[in-house]
């Protein structure tokens, strides 16, 4: 008998929202259709959002670059703290 893993790993979307004349821009998060949501590891939730903001980084326009490249250090450092 074959078994075979069905679950795909955390898929996480990140979009830049807000408002650009009063510099209140930021990185949201959504989950993407993944099992067990309710039982995340924050290490392993950090890390699909650093690559969400990864993604989202090559599609950002000028102006979001900023905010998500400040993002993805504040993950980097969070991760370092939890190491």
């Amino acid at each position: 008998m074959n078994i075979s893993e069905t679950e795909v790993p955390i898929r996480i979307l990140a979009k830049t929202c807000g408002c650009d004349k009063k510099n209140e821009k930021r990185v949201t998060y959504q989950l993407i259709d993944s099992y067990h949501s309710l039982c995340l590891d924050k290490k392993d939730l950090l890390y699909a959002e650093l690559e969400a903001c990864e993604r989202l980084l090559k599609y950002a326009a000028d102006t979001d670059k900023k905010i998500v490249e400040s993002e993805i250090r504040e993950l980097k450092m969070a991760l370092d703290l939890l190491t």
